[in-house]
């Protein structure tokens, strides 16, 4: 259950950075795209969740 409220919350906070902060020069790996803030907004969000 912590897992997937996890996954969601770090997939909307990967998404926000993307959109928020995001990589000015197009030359970050990760946050130059949605795709790839939001999928490792995901990862984190499933790692913080399985330690509950």
């Amino acid at each position: 259950m912590f897992q997937i409220a996890g996954i969601l919350a770090g997939g909307v906070l990967g998404f926000l950075y993307y959109k928020k902060v995001g990589c000015p020069t197009g030359r970050c790996p990760i946050t130059s795209n949605p795709y790839g803030s939001t999928l490792y907004g995901a990862v984190m969000g499933l790692l913080v969740g399985s330690f509950f």
